[in-house]
């Protein structure tokens, strides 16, 4: 019954997941271009440094700078995401799941460096929880999924370590590869309804807030009016 369940998530349930998360990312992407183009349009100074946005997403991409600051989390945010993107996009049974299913395959990593890596993985979500939960001003900020979505995403780097090696594996087999794939598929939907989308829409992110600030001309003389503060300094 177990593998029968197996055989459903990693066939057909598995495609269905990343049907949905191809298509709702899809979705993010040309609503995110087409607010680009509305902004642009309506933009007063239509003058954009596009090097200098180019430059403040590898700053927010690359936090070089702002590790000193909070050298802590700043490590653990880094390794974390280096993590959960090298181990489920190139480790060995990944890839044969993805030929066998779309066709496409790519280099793999060796299973030694996947298990330090799931284990880092697991670690630091462990880790950013605590440090959000125990951080006043990271605490203040946080919403549920906040919490809940780094220990989703160890949920299929845990359990892929106890389908990797059995003898740690307190649980059935079939049971645990079942979860496995499971939360993988989960986190495939989850992916374009929740914060995780972040993952594709983060470059656009830079865009949007300098074109944001492009006002009109003369739009701060007509808020200031609105606001009946036109005679007063700012």
């Amino acid at each position: 019954m177990v593998e029968t369940w197996v055989e459903l998530a990693r066939g057909p349930i598995f495609r269905a997941a990343l049907v949905f998360m191809v298509a709702g990312l899809i979705r993010h992407v040309v609503i995110t271009v087409w607010e680009l183009q509305r902004i642009t349009q309506r933009a007063g100074d239509k003058n954009v440094s596009y090097l200098q946005v180019a430059r403040a997403t590898l700053a927010w991409l690359f936090p070089i700078r702002k590790v000193g600051q909070r050298l802590g989390y700043s490590l653990t945010t880094v390794t974390f995401h280096v993590a959960i993107i090298v181990v489920p996009v190139f480790l060995a049974g990944h890839v044969a799941l993805w030929k066998s299913s779309v066709g496409l395959s790519w280099p793999v990593i060796s299973n030694g460096l996947a298990d330090a890596l799931a284990m880092i993985a697991v670690t630091t979500a462990l880790l950013l929880v605590i440090q959000r939960a125990t951080a006043r001003d990271t605490r203040a900020l946080s919403r549920f999924q906040d919490y809940a979505l780094p220990l989703l995403i160890a949920v299929p780097f845990a359990s892929g370590l106890l389908v990797m090696h059995p003898a740690w594996n307190p649980f059935a087999y079939d049971a645990t590869m079942l979860v496995h794939v499971m939360s993988g598929n989960l986190l495939f939907v989850l992916i374009p309804i929740t914060k995780l989308s972040h993952m594709v829409l983060f470059p656009a992110t830079q865009l949007v807030s300098e074109l944001a600030w492009h006002f009109p001309a003369g739009a701060g003389s007509r808020v200031a009016v609105m606001l009946e503060k036109q005679d007063q300094p700012i």
